[in-house]
């Protein structure tokens, strides 16, 4: 299930469609080409990638009346590691190039600093010569938007800070920078963006911003309403994974046996209770932590 944070990321890049170019022009310095429209088009990639599988979001750049696509740029958010990912990213790429004909990039997105750099790893895919390197947008790239006048040119972007850097000591000047862009927001924008800013502040700018607003604060929008359960719901079970996955590991460090980076990665990765479980009693009797893969018994 796509966490709360997840799916607010991808809302930003869909609700302004030329964010991802923005992002990718102003702050990780790569050329883009000029356009006049940006559009969201079906993320949903038939052929190789399973039905259970499609990017986030696949902007489209176009050129003129002519609509000519100049540039496609796949996003994917990504909060924490995915073994699967070096594996679909490059045919998300490949298969947007193949459907629009035109160059197109891979923009990650994160919050998370050491998400960042996992993001950032090179993608050997094997073929002589083709290496994958994703283009990473994380917290250090994201600009710290404070200005009213910015906030209001691009709501978005302001949401985007907030997520980013709300818990730094800029956080109260972004919210109330996101205050001044709010009232040209439609209705459905504002609730939502104003529920993601509140609950990516620190307590005291969110304190702050909840008085400024002059009341204790409901969630607003029914898409925070709608994800607030599950959201909850998910922390408890990411919780109770997190715990499992490093119970298999301390059993193995204390029985003295060496993990592999790609055994330690598949079990942190594990997004099953029961698969967990079996592989704490299985690394109670291997004698080598690699046997923890071979066998789902």
């Amino acid at each position: 299930m796509p966490s709360v944070t997840h799916e607010a990321l991808v809302e930003l890049f869909k609700n302004r469609p030329t964010l991802a170019a923005e992002m990718l022009h102003d702050a990780l310095g790569q050329p883009v080409p000029a356009f006049t429209e940006a559009r969201i088009e079906p993320s949903d990639l038939a052929g190789i990638v399973p039905s259970d599988r499609r990017a986030d979001v696949i902007v489209v750049l176009l050129v003129a009346e002519q609509q000519r696509p100049a540039m496609a740029i796949v996003v994917e958010v990504q909060l924490g590691p995915d073994p699967d990912k070096p594996y679909v990213w490059p045919v998300y790429v490949t298969q947007t190039r193949a459907r629009r004909r035109c160059p197109t990039r891979l923009l990650v997105v994160t919050i998370d600093r050491r998400m960042a750099r996992w993001c950032s790893l090179p993608i050997d895919t094997g073929h002589p010569g083709w290496t994958l390197t994703p283009l990473v947008l994380g917290p250090e790239g994201v600009p710290v938007v404070t200005d009213a006048e910015q906030a209001k040119a691009a709501p978005e972007v302001v949401v985007l800070s907030a997520m980013a850097h709300g818990q730094e000591e800029a956080g109260e000047a972004i919210g109330v920078a996101f205050l001044a862009a709010a009232a040209g927001l439609d209705q459905e924008r504002r609730g939502l963006y104003a529920d993601v800013v509140l609950s990516s502040l620190n307590a005291a700018a969110r304190r702050t911003l909840e008085a400024m607003m002059k009341s204790g604060y409901e969630y607003q929008s029914e898409f925070a309403r709608s994800y607030v359960a599950k959201g909850r719901q998910e922390g408890r079970l990411e919780g109770l994974l997190e715990a499992k996955a490093h119970g298999v590991l301390a059993v193995f460090e204390a029985r003295g046996l060496e993990v592999p980076d790609d055994v330690r990665e598949r079990v942190l990765a594990s997004k099953d209770l029961a698969e967990l479980d079996r592989w704490i009693r299985r690394a109670a009797v291997v004698s080598d932590a690699r046997e923890l893969l071979a066998t789902n018994g």
